[in-house]
């Protein structure tokens, strides 16, 4: 019940109760990838009334977990974006060696990065050094 209830009342932890039912309704599943993220499709080419992309469809994904945007993969992320028609479920997409895995967004957290200087670092900023001269018109 709380599910649910969750779902009628927030739309920041998953997806809501609309895009449920235009997913039902007019979604095609495309796949899956390895955080459980599902993505769908829409053939939208007959629709006058639509001034999406060019390309005649809509693409939108369904979280498995909270919505994090940075949580799609590579693969993905470039079907998302249009920049390739081919799924990674379809290519057995492999990652490139310079591609990271998925971190998350740790701002707002006590693992948050803090850099040198800021006053949220334990570590105290260096003495300035006298060697800058501020510039006066």
């Amino acid at each position: 019940m709380k599910k649910y209830l969750l779902l009628i009342l927030t739309w920041w932890g998953n997806t809501t109760l609309g895009t449920m039912f235009h997913t039902w309704r007019h979604g095609t599943y495309v796949g899956k990838d390895q955080f459980g993220n599902k993505y769908y499709k829409q053939d939208v080419s007959n629709n006058a009334s639509y001034s999406g992309n060019r390309k005649g469809e809509r693409r939108w994904v369904i979280y498995a977990n909270p919505a994090d945007a940075s949580a799609i993969p590579p693969g993905w992320h470039g079907w998302m974006h249009y920049r390739t028609d081919i799924t990674p479920a379809q290519d057995e997409y492999i990652p490139r060696e310079w591609e990271k895995p998925h971190q998350p967004n740790m701002t707002g957290t006590a693992q948050a990065y803090h850099p040198g200087g800021s006053i949220l670092t334990p570590e105290s900023r260096p003495a300035v050094s006298g060697d800058y001269e501020a510039w006066t018109p």
